[in-house]
């Protein structure tokens, strides 16, 4: 297996180097061993996998506000919440993961890099966090490579709080999984749902993101 690439980080990255390279080595070792992450992935770890995330809270973008607490739904691997919570120091995250396994990984990579103050590991599925008592929704809700748009809104809009924001990491397929989506994003009472490219320059291909907000139910 050939190692993850080296790679010239932008400098807003810089301060933030050695947990950045620290999270590749486990997702290059222990990631492919528990097929996380496929051994073909390795070489362009950085490219399309840490940077691919990194850049949707990057200098300019705007859907993740300061201090904001974030969900991260069917976490897997910790992509994008582990990358976030590494380069965006001031949010507070919840790694949903419903496999014992990957919520067992996630858990270890969270104490190893030093991020068990802001970050937390909840084992089990978003629909049953949604259920809860104690969940009081949050400020943004993310999810990678998880499912059809249709079906992840389900999943991630009770996460919310009214006013809240889905930031999805999708592929080339997002426009028509938002075409796709209309009807439960109506029933879900989410607004300006659409999809949004980032990373230009830093990344080739660029992000997708396909975003909404949470607004009051109908």
């Amino acid at each position: 297996m050939k190692p993850a690439e080296p790679v010239e980080l932008p400098p807003w990255l810089d301060p933030f180097t050695e947990p950045l390279h620290a999270y590749a080595a486990v997702l290059s070792t222990a990631g492919v061993e528990m097929g996380l992450i496929g051994p073909r992935e390795v070489p362009r770890l950085w490219s399309r996998h840490l940077l691919n995330c990194a850049v949707v809270v990057g200098p300019g973008e705007s859907f993740v506000d300061s201090g904001a607490t974030v969900a991260d739904v069917g976490s897997g691997a910790g992509l994008p919440g582990l990358v976030w919570a590494i380069t965006r120091p001031d949010l507070t995250i919840t790694l949903v993961e419903p496999l014992l396994r990957r919520a067992t990984f996630l858990q270890s990579v969270v104490s190893d890099l030093g991020l068990d103050d802001r970050v937390s590991v909840r084992r089990g599925r978003a629909e049953d966090l949604c259920a809860d008592p104690g969940w009081s929704g949050v400020d943004v809700v993310t999810a990678r490579a998880v499912a059809p748009l249709e079906r992840l809104l389900g999943w991630t809009i009770p996460l919310l709080r009214v006013g809240g924001r889905l930031v999805a990491l999708k592929g080339s397929s997002a426009q028509d999984e938002v075409m796709a989506a209309q009807a439960v994003a109506s029933t879900l009472s989410v607004v300006d749902l659409r999809v949004v490219q980032c990373g230009a320059g830093v990344v080739e291909p660029v992000t997708t993101v396909v975003t909404g907000v949470r607004g009051t139910a109908q």
